[in-house]
């Protein structure tokens, strides 16, 4: 499940979407597994619906996606194509930190057939993505003006906006110099789809103190 979804820059992010799992896991099945590359095959999805071209941007989810798939054909039999084999044998320098690395052990032709099977599975994940997002763009949209409207969303934010239901949302006020730190500003109902412009703070907030005479 989504725990927040933040588009304001971190470290080389330049937006991040947490997850926490409700429980804990021990093993991770097949269908859990293609669904995450799935996940994250989203963001490049999207800026090629959206924008009609690719960027950078969604480097480290490929980056991820493409070892989660490689894990699943070569090291937990997840592959109809290869059956339940496992790939390489792992080797451990104990005098280099403990590095682990994969020594091949199988012919160029098994190779051959492990990178079709890799391709593969991160393809049809990125069709499956691809077709989400192509029947849900209007939800994307709206995900998207909520996050430039308030940078960071909740979980049950996103879930009320991807379902078209209102919900609370606290704004916060940037502070003008010399005022301090910024104020939350009044709650106010929020209907997907209707965002519109903020209406201004009630209160003092971004309001000039006054001078005594």
């Amino acid at each position: 499940p989504i725990h927040k979804v933040t588009i304001i820059p971190r470290g080389m992010a330049l937006g991040l979407t947490h997850q926490m799992p409700t429980e804990d896991k021990y093993t991770l099945n097949q269908d859990f597994a293609e669904t995450t590359i799935a996940i994250m095959m989203g963001g490049r999805v999207a800026e090629e619906l959206v924008f009609g071209r690719k960027t950078n941007g969604a480097g480290n989810d490929i980056e991820k996606a493409t070892e989660l798939a490689r894990k699943m054909v070569c090291e937990w039999g997840m592959s109809d194509k290869m059956g339940p084999l496992t790939f390489g044998k792992k080797e451990e320098e104990i005098f280099l930190a403990r590095d682990i690395w994969r020594t091949p052990n199988y012919s160029e032709r098994t190779a051959q057939l492990i990178d079709d099977e890799i391709r593969q599975v991160v393809l049809r994940n990125y069709e499956r993505a691809k077709g989400i997002l192509t029947q849900k763009r209007d939800v994307l949209d709206r995900l998207a003006d909520a996050l430039l409207e308030y940078e960071v969303l909740e979980g049950e934010e996103v879930s009320a906006i991807i379902e078209g239901r209102p919900f609370q949302k606290k704004k916060i006020v940037p502070s003008k110099p010399g005022q301090g730190t910024s104020q939350p500003a009044e709650t106010k109902s929020v209907i997907p789809g209707l965002l519109g412009k903020p209406e201004p703070a009630m209160g003092f907030v971004g309001a000039e103190p006054k001078r005594r005479p």
